[in-house]
């Protein structure tokens, strides 16, 4: 199936799960990054006037609210914006985690904002009664990129099929505007973070492997992607249960 006509199911698809769901439209957060623009302008297609796009800055960069509000303009969106700032500051102080942080202690906190913005975005969405829309693409599913609990909790995820390059040519195909598709991938975690120092892998590196193209790749970097998998497969599943209790009288 070429990419176009797949675009096209995906928008029929979420419109289907709306009402499979009983719900009235679909709700993302969208962070000037490009799988939350692909992803808004989907559900834009989708639910022209039911659908909401949530930006929550928690000590983001500036450029952040400057290509979101380009954004808004080029697919006429619905906005809302909800700084976290506050609330991140009173969990921190709650957590009394200042200054010496241990790595475990900086990295819990940091992701304290990608599971903050989801709290905010389910009580919008039960609020409003729409779908969480989560925006997560095939590479960063497979090799567990994405906070648990934080930017994976949602309730549909249309992208999930598509590599890093597919959602870039989808982002043309959108008209989602220069600058973010131009924009290094950021869960913008940190200043100056970016998904491909971060892993320490690139998502043409990633796609290659995903394509099933291992040849073309370094031996250190097919391994890594291996045990990336690996190691997250928890990420990947629903909460661990045991074995069913049976009562007998």
């Amino acid at each position: 199936m070429e990419l176009q006509k797949y675009l096209d199911y995906l928008v029929q698809w979420l419109q289907e799960q709306v009402k499979l769901a009983n719900a009235k439209g679909l709700i993302v957060g969208v962070s000037g990054g490009i799988d939350s623009a692909v992803t808004v302008a989907l559900i834009k297609k989708a639910m022209p006037d039911n659908h909401l796009a949530v930006f929550m800055p928690c000590y983001s960069s500036s450029n952040d609210e400057i290509l979101v509000k380009k954004l808004v303009v080029t697919l006429d969106l619905k906005l809302q914006i909800i700084n976290l700032e506050s609330a991140y500051n009173e969990l921190q102080n709650n957590f009394n985690w200042h200054d010496g942080l241990s790595s475990l202690q900086q990295k819990a906190l940091v992701n304290c904002k990608p599971r903050l913005r989801m709290t905010s975005l389910y009580a919008l969405a039960q609020a409003n009664e729409y779908l969480v829309v989560g925006t997560s693409n095939f590479d960063e599913w497979y090799t567990g990129y994405f906070t648990k609990h934080g930017d994976s909790a949602c309730d549909i995820l249309p992208l999930i099929h598509l590599l890093k390059s597919q959602i870039n040519t989808t982002a043309k195909l959108l008209n989602i505007p220069q600058e973010i598709i131009n924009q290094p991938p950021s869960a913008g975690l940190w200043t100056g973070q970016t998904d491909e120092k971060e892993m320490g892998i690139t998502y043409a590196e990633l796609d290659n492997f995903l394509n099933g193209q291992e040849k073309l790749l370094d031996n250190n970097i097919v391994t890594k992607v291996k045990m990336m998998h690996k190691n997250t497969e928890h990420k990947r599943k629903s909460a661990i249960i045991p074995k069913k209790f049976i009562f007998k009288n």
